[in-house]
């Protein structure tokens, strides 16, 4: 079936009804997989969230003559590709996502234990749940992200004391900081936070985010860069990889 449709230009457009109902996510993913006989199985996989039928082909990957540390971004990297690129095109949602990335993780852990031996990481982040908050569901999913994204990430858990926050960055040099609240009595203690930071002399990138946080709220202090989803965090990480600086950050991040 088509229909025949004016544009806001007055065009006509001829629209396919049938065609856009039958596309699924499983039709938009196998546009998108790699066309390596031995590699697109596991990127299928990744998007199922299926992490036995990943293991089962990464072993075949392996049998057949790739290196296991390899495959990590060869194969388990391209697969978690397809997911977030279908994510921000709103054809898939989070819980989607969250179901690649925990396969994911299990097939690098085994390509570790294959390999003995572990990648290096493309840098480091600290995450929290802002001090008085216990909601960690967001800060869950931005280190889950950040971890398929192939970042190492150090978790300090939920309701973190501001001093926790400025000794791990002290302590661990973190190419960026994220930070989450729910409540809005509890998104006060990243200004502390900024503020602690910037008294030391430490210009960390703080992303900032969760239901409580706005980017108004984010803007007025120096190190904050608003988050609106989770998944910005391995965007933004990618970002400062790429050299962006603060203020190209808050250019790129700032929708508002």
């Amino acid at each position: 079936m088509e229909l025949l449709i004016v544009d806001k230009e007055g065009i006509l457009i001829r629209y396919n009804v049938k065609m856009e109902k039958s596309m699924t996510p499983e039709d938009a993913a196998a546009e998108l997989y790699p066309k390596d006989e031995l590699i697109r199985p596991i990127a299928e996989a990744i998007f199922e969230g299926e992490e036995d039928d990943v293991i089962e082909g990464l072993e075949a990957a392996i049998a057949a003559g790739k290196e296991p540390i390899a495959l990590i971004d060869d194969a388990l990297m391209v697969g978690m590709k397809v997911v977030t690129d279908l994510y921000d095109q709103g054809i898939i949602f989070l819980p989607n996502v969250m179901m690649s990335a925990d396969a994911m993780l299990e097939g690098i852990e085994f390509c570790k234990a294959e390999a003995g031996s572990s990648p290096k990481p493309r840098g480091k982040v600290v995450v929290h749940v802002a001090e008085g908050d216990v909601h960690d569901i967001g800060k869950s999913i931005v280190a889950a992200l950040l971890r398929a994204n192939g970042y190492e990430v150090v978790d300090l858990g939920r309701d973190v004391p501001v001093d926790e926050v400025i000794a791990a960055v002290k302590k661990e040099s973190p190419m960026m900081l994220t930070g989450t609240a729910l409540m809005t009595t509890t998104m006060y203690a990243f200004k502390e936070v900024n503020d602690r930071l910037l008294e030391a002399g430490i210009k960390v990138p703080f992303q900032c985010g969760g239901g409580a946080v706005n980017q108004d709220f984010v803007s007025t202090y120096e190190l904050g860069v608003y988050g609106e989803e989770a998944a910005d965090a391995p965007k933004m990480a990618d970002a400062i990889l790429a050299g962006k600086g603060l203020a190209q950050l808050k250019a790129i991040f700032h929708k508002h």
